[in-house]
């Protein structure tokens, strides 16, 4: 059996969303002749802890654990939370926090560590992983990105041994959304942009999880057209099996709308929360639910339209009972953040097979998927939004559409593209 080498930051028992997608394609690979072999961080404090991940993980597999500088607890003491706090992600970007520790924090993390703030654990990953390496054969590395620093540990990994190497492409690098309402200084993104075209030209072929993102890296580095790929990010049948039936919203009592998720500043509806609000001024029912973090500026646009009585922030649910609340919704809320970006619970929300309400300026990838699972749409975010509740579907089916999104299926792709 051949071994394959993943590098990814986060690891159960953290309930990090983006290691579904690296779990399910392990387990499933590991039926077509590949055996995972996992690279990783040791006492990893930033996410949440969710145990249910732990039955995904393989015993068979080695998992090689080397320790990182963890900046997010320097950051806690510097803005003087206790080391025991819980920090958000989305309130460590956030502009609503006007302290000038916070901007300073910002400066540091954006200006200082190149390409982000795990860069503190490149010296100990390579390190721990030349001692394995030595000892044992590795047939491929997959590095999980972002953190992008995991492209650059595969990279030299790859250098060293030769080995065929293989970064995925969750987010995108230099220029992801996130970095677009703080300045980064010309020499940190003139670095920044060298290690992004070192990482793609060195691979042996680069792995995005969507076609836009695959479009845009092709207009910037046309020497990588003929190795980019898409694997969209999907979800696991598995998950789903012992989850209750669909069923439709139910016209005259209260309907709920769920999102699931991180939800940023720049990624704030406001037009749904205008359009939630005159409707129930007319006597309709609503509910609001949030799973996962809420930035500040979320909340304050939910106590402007005054939808605070009628909104709940659940804050982070193991996996199995967020799929539960899913299922229990009304309506589904994603918000994707620009053009190239679609969002990893969409998938879920296709597969849970409620109505989609979605954000995104310019995506016509998102909006071409819902359109063609005939689920849900998509608006602009200083869109109107009342057709969507004024149009609600007959029927929802899973279709083959949907189907194909099983990370089953996209784990055979995958082998096929690393071979």
């Amino acid at each position: 059996m051949k071994k394959i080498l993943f590098i990814t930051y986060y690891w159960p028992p953290s309930g990090k969303a983006s290691l579904h997608w690296p779990l399910d394609i392990m387990n499933h690979i590991q039926n077509l002749g590949w055996l995972p072999v996992v690279l990783t961080t040791k006492d990893e404090t930033f996410t949440q802890r969710d145990d249910s991940f732990l039955k995904k993980v393989n015993p068979e597999w080695v998992v090689i654990k080397a320790k990182a500088i963890e900046p997010f607890n320097l950051y806690k003491k510097f803005i003087g939370k206790k080391p025991e706090d819980k920090l958000i992600a989305s309130e460590t970007i956030s502009l609503e926090n006007k302290s000038l520790a916070h901007k300073i924090s910002i400066w540091i993390r954006m200006n200082l560590f190149i390409p982000d703030a795990r860069i503190g654990w490149y010296f100990p990953a390579v390190r721990e992983a030349k001692k394995y390496i030595r000892k044992e054969k590795i047939d491929a590395i997959v590095s999980i990105g972002p953190p992008h620093t995991t492209q650059l540990i595969g990279k030299k990994l790859s250098e060293k041994f030769e080995i065929p190497f293989f970064p995925v492409f969750i987010d995108p690098w230099v220029d992801i959304s996130y970095y677009r309402n703080f300045k980064r200084s010309k020499l940190t993104l003139s670095i920044d942009n060298h290690f992004e075209k070192s990482v793609v030209e060195k691979a042996r072929k680069v792995i995005f999880v969507t076609e836009s993102m695959k479009e845009d890296y092709i207009k910037k580095y046309p020497q990588i057209q003929d190795k980019a790929h898409v694997l969209y990010w999907g979800y696991d049948e598995e998950d789903f099996k012992n989850l209750p039936l669909n069923s439709l919203p139910k016209k005259g009592d209260f309907r709920t709308i769920v999102h699931a998720g991180n939800i940023f500043d720049y990624q704030n509806p406001e037009m749904l929360w205008k359009e939630v609000k005159k409707r129930i001024d007319y006597g309709e029912k609503f509910r609001i639910k949030f799973i996962g973090t809420v930035s500040p500026l979320i909340k304050q646009s939910i106590i402007k339209y005054g939808l605070e009585s009628v909104t709940e922030f659940l804050g982070f649910l193991p996996y199995n009972e967020m799929l539960v609340e899913l299922y229990k919704a009304d309506y589904l809320l994603v918000c994707a953040t620009e053009k190239r970006h679609v969002p990893g619970k969409l998938f879920e929300y296709l597969r849970v097979g409620k109505p989609i309400i979605a954000f995104g300026n310019d995506n016509e990838e998102v909006k071409k998927i819902l359109i063609d699972a005939k689920i849900g749409m998509l608006f602009r975010y200083d869109e109107d939004v009342s057709i969507f509740f004024n149009s609600s579907p007959e029927s929802i089916t899973i279709s083959d559409k949907i189907s194909s999104f099983d990370r089953k299926q996209i784990a055979k792709k995958f082998t096929e593209i690393i071979c």
